[in-house]
């Protein structure tokens, strides 16, 4: 059935934003340039989002060729993904990924922490990586189609860094406690997503037909 644009912009927009979780990356963000002057905090949201962004281009540009090579079916990765994304759920509504973040050593360089576990998993995860490769499948979407769903990438992504611009000020807003809270709703968010990713990808794999919602 044929989507209209706008419907399809704001699907694939949302679930985009959803997915990359920014709000979850917030705690993490802060925790990576505590102690750090502004400019550095800056420097390392901008690496964060530029290795993010190099990470999710290469999946959308040879993801699917990479799977096709290998002979691994849509749904088996769309599966694996889906228990990968649904771990990652588990983290934020556990706080365990902060954790993470708080153990970097201190001597690491503005570059080393914006990889881990800032940009990878914390924005460009295997969630991510999944859900880009669906979204600009090969054998669904047109060059165009795809190239429209690598811009709201890019529009995320910005957004991300306008977010770690103002980190502090939605830290003092919210509070520690405040932003664990959100941080876990978008985490059992994200495990909601990947439940219905494992329950379609199970049907796809077994070859029964899906609802097609109304």
């Amino acid at each position: 059935m044929h989507t209209s644009f706008t419907h399809d912009f704001i699907y694939e927009f949302v679930t985009l934003f959803v997915i990359l979780d920014p709000i979850a990356t917030v705690p993490l963000f802060l925790i990576a340039t505590a102690g750090l002057a502004r400019k550095d905090a800056l420097k390392v949201a901008a690496y964060a989002v530029g290795v993010s962004f190099l990470v999710l281009f290469a999946a959308i540009a040879g993801g699917q060729f990479l799977l096709e090579a290998l002979h691994i079916p849509m749904p088996a990765f769309q599966l694996a993904g889906s228990l990968v994304l649904l771990l990652f759920g588990f983290k934020l509504v556990l706080g365990t990924l902060t954790e993470e973040a708080r153990a970097l050593p201190a001597e690491y360089t503005l570059f080393e922490r914006a990889i881990y576990p800032l940009a990878i998993p914390g924005i460009a995860g295997a969630g991510s990586i999944l859900t880009v490769v669906l979204l600009t499948d090969n054998n669904t979407r047109s060059f165009a189609e795809q190239g429209q769903t690598t811009g709201e990438l890019v529009l995320c992504l910005v957004i991300f860094f306008c977010l770690y611009a103002v980190a502090t000020q939605i830290f003092r807003f919210l509070g520690r406690s405040g932003v664990e809270i959100v941080s876990r709703v978008f985490g059992l968010v994200v495990c909601s997503i990947a439940v219905n990713g494992l329950v379609t990808a199970i049907k796809l794999s077994f070859g029964l037909a899906t609802l097609t919602p109304h």
